[in-house]
């Protein structure tokens, strides 16, 4: 596997960009030459490059380059927490619905479709309106609308292994359920969730990013990408800067996670092994 890993374009390129992002968020005070906050309105709207500014400046003079940067933690953090939140949640409803069967297969299989006739931004901003906007109740918004999705396709997996013969092995020698899904069943389902969870953070960022932009995110002052973008795009034809590189920096992080949770698939996936 190891080979295999290395030899992997997809997890090299992908996992490259996200330690690129990883590291920008870390050492974003030591990057950032400019207070991301700090205003000057005789230097708005200046163009890249000008007066020491490598981005430009927004409408307010503040530093584009400062606020990308320190708008990488936010949507770091949004994505890490919000997956974690459906992976852990989600993929306990999959194990009780695919092991148990029965009532509560039935019950968590009518919430989750609940759920998922709703789209994702729909459902959040739906959230948002009730918790009100802040970084807290946005990692919680996008973290509910990623719970049916791990809910799933741990219910699959567990469904596909419940009824193999070292499960059966198990039960046979009196092993109980705890034991059989801590030993057994949770060990073999890792991959598609770690997979899933690897492409979740990607649509966790776009998903911050869309409640941002719409002003029901992480309010101002905090920068971030998709607040970048709102405050740039009545400025697009004498400042096209300001929302083309929010936009690029969202482009990169989504790119990044979905490449590498297409590598991780390829590697984790059983039938491509050789």
């Amino acid at each position: 596997m190891k080979r295999r890993f290395w030899r992997n374009p997809l997890i090299l390129t992908g996992g490259a960009i996200v330690l690129l992002i990883v590291f920008t968020a870390v050492f974003a005070p030591y990057l950032a030459p400019i207070d991301p906050t700090r205003q000057s309105l005789a230097q708005r709207l200046l163009p890249p490059g000008t007066q020491g500014h490598l981005l430009g400046t927004d409408d307010f003079g503040r530093d584009l380059w400062s606020r990308i940067i320190y708008g990488s933690r936010i949507s770091l953090l949004v994505g890490l927490i919000s997956v974690a939140i459906g992976l852990v949640v989600g993929s306990f409803l999959g194990i009780m619905a695919g092991y148990y069967l029965g009532w509560i297969d039935m019950l968590i299989g009518r919430v989750t479709d609940v759920l998922m006739a709703f789209p994702s931004i729909l459902l959040a901003l739906a959230i948002m309106a009730i918790l009100g906007p802040s970084l807290t109740n946005v990692m919680i918004a996008v973290g509910i609308t990623s719970i049916p999705r791990f809910t799933r396709v741990t219910r699959g997996s567990v469904l596909a292994l419940r009824e193999k013969a070292f499960v059966e092995a198990a039960r046979g020698i009196g092993a109980t359920n705890k034991r059989i899904l801590r030993q057994h069943i949770l060990p073999n389902i890792l991959s598609p969730i770690i997979v899933m969870a690897s492409t979740g953070i990607a649509g966790a960022i776009l998903s911050e990013a869309s409640l941002s932009f719409l002003g029901l995110g992480v309010q101002p002052p905090t920068p971030t990408w998709g607040s970048i973008i709102n405050d740039g795009k009545q400025y697009l034809d004498i400042a096209p800067w300001i929302a083309t590189f929010a936009g690029t920096a969202i482009l990169l992080a989504v790119l990044g996670f979905n490449l590498l949770g297409d590598g991780l698939r390829d590697l984790l996936d059983p039938k491509l092994k050789t």
